[in-house]
């Protein structure tokens, strides 16, 4: 597992490319792009209910073709407290977290000399 992974049912928003559309929470699915009953394109494809109150149209459903995709914005599986990523990244690269955090001086120092 990389640091890249996307976890399908955590996505809430995607990039593409005339802007970030919200999506409704469950909905994204990854799978071969296609049009009509059993006929696949041999290319992977996406799938989303979109989540815009002002569409006259809902539940809108946007599909396309996967590398039209610049990004997705994911909800975090569990919630953080600042810090926290830093820890579990300082485990995931195999370091110890001892728990120590160094002291920060915010003050001006003389040279001597």
């Amino acid at each position: 597992m990389s640091h890249n992974d996307v976890a399908a049912a955590r996505v809430v928003a995607v990039l593409l490319a005339d802007g970030w559309h919200r999506i409704v929470p469950s909905s994204f699915s990854v799978g071969p792009l296609g049009f009509g009953a059993g006929v696949n394109l041999g290319v992977p494809g996406f799938r989303f209910e979109e989540a815009d109150a002002g569409s006259p149209y809902q539940p809108t459903v946007l599909a396309g073709p996967l590398d039209s995709i610049i990004a997705v914005r994911q909800a975090a599986a569990t919630v953080r407290r600042i810090g926290d990523q830093d820890r579990a990244r300082t485990v995931h690269n195999g370091q110890r977290d001892h728990g120590a955090r160094l002291p920060v001086r915010a003050g001006r120092w003389a040279p001597t000399g």
